[in-house]
């Protein structure tokens, strides 16, 4: 068989809930073990769910600012002007839940509750730095 045919089948990412996948494996080739998990229209479910994730409201600002170092609750409402307490106390919790933004309690009063990004957060540094980079540019030029 020529490289590039692939093969459909079921895909392991069930944990993925809005995403319908398969992965594709290379038919004939030594990397037919090696599988590159799409779904039907070819989007790797793990990007989907990673744009997803990021891609709502507010969690890319939220991101952005953490970026430079740990914040407490009121310095994040601060650098993200519009954004309602409430819906800045849910997305924190949705990113803790993924394990991107870690919460810190200091005890004492009043209590310090500090907000950083985990190692996983931190990954996304370089990605949100050319996001940055890109819009800058692209909002110039536009």
């Amino acid at each position: 068989m020529r490289p590039g045919r692939w093969i459909r089948a079921p895909a392991r990412a069930e944990h993925l809930r809005s995403v319908s996948s398969f992965h594709y494996v290379e038919a004939g080739s030594e990397t037919q073990d090696q599988d590159v998990s799409r779904d039907e229209s070819g989007v790797c479910p793990h990007f989907h769910a990673a744009i997803e994730l990021i891609g709502k409201r507010w969690t890319g600002a939220i991101l952005s600012s953490l970026t430079d170092g740990p914040l407490r609750f009121g310095e994040l409402a601060r650098a993200i002007p519009g954004l309602s307490d409430r819906l800045l106390s849910q997305r924190l919790r949705e990113l803790e839940r993924e394990g991107l933004v870690e919460r810190t309690v200091e005890p004492g009063t009043p209590v310090k509750v500090t907000y950083a990004l985990t190692a996983k957060g931190a990954g996304l540094r370089p990605a949100i730095r050319e996001l940055q980079t890109w819009a800058s540019h692209w909002h110039k030029t536009g």
